[in-house]
């Protein structure tokens, strides 16, 4: 059964209109029955409450860390609320920072901002498709001689990739060795529907994972 948080973000992102059910083209040429916009979170009551769902998602987690980083752009309002949320819900006032896609060349310069970015680094992001700021996030950290700890995402689409029997998410942990931390995941929203009564949408999804979704043992799920 979903953990509390997890049902009020899902609720949370379709009264936003984050989370949306139909039929969606996907930028993979994947025909979707469901979308997620993060871009959406964009009040200071929707993106206060993302936060309280990222911090409750490390807290029933076991991932260790001593600083949170975002990666440009959408990692960058993440990083900042969850740091808040730490401070509010569980009393971890810990440093972060993010980075800039192009460095700056006065000032203070260079291409990061906020706390010195050392020890343990848990990066903090939407979703992960390509895995590219995931992967530039890791060698920015390691260049800083830090360690990276985990990633933490608003949603697992717990779906193969193009050419890999492994889903992005899962190829991060396999590739780097490293957690990856999600509020929600694809069978979370399953078991929305399904506890919603939403029979059709379960449909669309139950064949989308069946086409699409990754090992049911790869993922810790069991089969329907």
């Amino acid at each position: 059964m979903a953990q509390s948080f997890q049902r009020e973000f899902i609720d949370l992102c379709i009264a936003l209109g984050v989370l949306k059910f139909g039929s969606f083209k996907l930028k993979s040429g994947r025909e979707s029955p469901y979308f997620f916009n993060a871009g959406l979170f964009n009040t200071g009551a929707a993106i206060a409450a993302v936060g309280r769902a990222y911090a409750a998602a490390i807290a029933a987690s076991d991932v260790k860390f001593d600083m949170l980083f975002g990666p440009a752009y959408k990692g960058i309002p993440l990083v900042t609320v969850t740091a808040a949320a730490l401070v509010t819900d569980q009393k971890r006032n810990l440093p972060f920072a993010f980075n800039r896609k192009e460095a700056k060349d006065h000032g203070e310069g260079g291409s990061l901002v906020g706390s010195p970015v050392r020890g343990r680094v848990l990066i903090v992001d939407d979703v992960i498709t390509a895995g590219t700021a995931i992967r530039e996030s890791i060698d920015i950290i390691r260049t800083a001689g830090a360690t990276p700890a985990g990633v933490l995402l608003a949603l697992d689409r717990q779906e193969r990739g193009k050419e890999s029997r492994l889903s992005a998410v899962q190829e991060v942990e396999e590739r780097f060795g490293i957690p990856v931390v999600s509020v929600v995941s694809l069978v979370d929203l399953m078991q929305h529907l399904r506890e919603s009564g939403r029979t059709a949408d379960l449909a669309a999804m139950q064949d989308y994972r069946e086409r699409y979704g990754v090992d049911a043992t790869s993922t810790g799920v069991s089969p329907e």
